[in-house]
């Protein structure tokens, strides 16, 4: 690898990092401003965004200009198209925590109602860790932590579909909570899709350093 080459690659890896940072501090935001009722928060999420968006876009242009410039090939040229797919799928996480701080903020406006434990404590804990273990694996090439991150949206996704017995049996029991119970929900079916794209970064770890497509198996 040439030296150009090389601090191109490296200051590339410093941005998707950046960028990993500001969608976890978004998703965070998100969930506290939701579990805790902190509207504050679910409005730093909303302003903040344009941030991310901006990002992405700079990630974007700056893969493209190394394609262009020096023609990587093999492990170069793997992690260069897993950076486009993760730079992606993290823009998607952005705008997903905006998704759940828009319901933040309508949920905080109203009377609570009960809601799982497994949602606010297990579902919340376990997307953080696959958010933030799917980048050290992209960063550390770490195969194993990848799968670990697979292996994970199991539960998170058992937990959303325990969510709609819990809120069918809540409005059955008193219809007035049905538009909080669709709110929790869709919040819901929003944190198991930021687990779902952690997912795609860990599987595309697996490809960058094994060549192996796991994505459909």
């Amino acid at each position: 690898m040439s030296r150009h080459l090389q601090r191109d690659m490296d200051r590339l890896k410093k941005e998707i990092l950046q960028l990993g940072d500001m969608v976890e501090t978004a998703i965070n935001n998100a969930i506290l401003s939701l579990n805790d009722r902190r509207p504050e928060l679910a409005e730093l999420v909303i302003e903040e965004e344009k941030y991310i968006d901006e990002k992405e876009v700079s990630i974007e242009e700056d893969c493209l200009k190394i394609l262009a410039l020096h023609q990587p090939v093999a492990m170069d040229l793997r992690f260069i198209v897993v950076v486009l797919k993760v730079n992606n799928d993290l823009e998607r996480m952005g705008d997903i925590a905006v998704n759940v701080a828009q319901r933040a903020l309508f949920l905080a406006s109203k009377e609570p109602i009960p809601t799982p434990t497994d949602f606010t404590e297990i579902m919340s804990v376990n997307i953080r860790t696959m958010v933030r273990s799917s980048l050290d694996a992209m960063v550390k090439l770490d195969v194993d932590l990848a799968r670990r991150v697979i292996a994970m949206d199991n539960e998170v996704d058992d937990i959303n579909r325990q969510m709609y017995v819990e809120f069918q049996t809540q409005v059955e029991k008193d219809p007035s909570t049905i538009k909080r119970a669709l709110g929790l929900l869709s919040t819901s079916r929003n944190l198991e899709r930021i687990a779902d794209l952690a997912t795609n970064i860990a599987e595309d770890v697996i490809f960058m350093v094994e060549g192996e497509v796991v994505r459909h198996k």
